[in-house]
């Protein structure tokens, strides 16, 4: 195939690319963070660098397809709430895009997701119980609301790893399952498409990026409808360890790669 060519791709090397295509479908609509793992296969098949901007759209195609199913369920007063300060850090992740390497993205980005992971269990084993979405109003919520904000836009900027921070932040908020899938694919949606010029502007998004894309982005629909049907299947409880699972894996992956 010539795309596989042009890419110096090997068959194997493809199928990987095509299953992690197929496992972002399934993250945008079962278990979102999953999709740190589809990261890792991409940074590890492609180039560092260029693997962001070939991910980008494949993550925009699971957006879309997300929205379509849980669009009933988005909670807008928490997206309303994060988007000021994510188009702050999506800013502040180009600048450093310009001058850090991968090894410093990694590291920072995989150090990040521990300690966030390990703040939202400690909160919710001490308080005994998840504060309601509706928090975001008060002082407290908005503060939180504007911390995670700026740390997904840098992170979603920097190395598409914003859904392990946005899902600590919707877990900590306590958002049930329906209510986190919804919330979260309207944001993500909102967020990838607004990535798309800086990610053009910095050369990772050009029309050799687009064709592997295009042979990419087909696994992503089977993905989405394993995922719905999966999360009908999961109970409340799993899904949370499963949110938290993923992001540690995807923490781990980025700090011992």
């Amino acid at each position: 195939m010539d795309i596989i060519s042009s890419w110096h791709l090997t068959g194997w090397e493809f199928a990987a690319l095509a299953a992690a295509a197929l496992l972002v479908g399934f993250s945008k609509t079962a278990v979102s963070g999953a999709n740190t793992v589809s990261l890792a296969i991409f940074a590890a098949v492609l180039p560092a660098r260029a693997s962001t901007g070939v991910l980008l759209p494949i993550l925009i195609a699971g957006d879309v397809l997300a929205v379509l199913t849980y669009r009933r369920h988005a909670h807008w007063p928490t997206l309303l709430r994060l988007f000021p300060a994510v188009a702050a850090g999506v800013v502040a992740g180009t600048v450093f895009l310009v001058w850090a390497d991968d090894e410093v993205v990694r590291v920072s980005i995989g150090a990040t997701l521990l300690l966030m992971t390990a703040v939202t269990l400690w909160r919710r084993r001490v308080a005994g119980q998840e504060d309601d979405p509706d928090a975001v109003t008060t002082r407290a919520g908005r503060v939180k609301a504007r911390s995670y904000g700026v740390l997904g836009g840098f992170t979603t900027m920097v190395a598409n790893a914003g859904g392990p921070v946005m899902s600590m932040y919707l877990l900590s908020a306590g958002f049930r399952k329906l209510g986190f899938l919804g919330t979260s694919a309207f944001f993500f949606l909102i967020v990838n498409v607004a990535k798309v010029p800086f990610s053009a502007g910095l050369g990772l998004i050009d029309g050799h990026s687009l064709l592997l894309d295009a042979a990419l982005v087909l696994f992503v629909v089977p993905g989405a409808f394993i995922g719905t049907w999966a999360v009908n299947r999961i109970n409340q409880r799993l899904f949370e360890q499963l949110v938290i699972a993923a992001t540690v894996l995807g923490a781990l992956q980025l700090l011992l790669r």
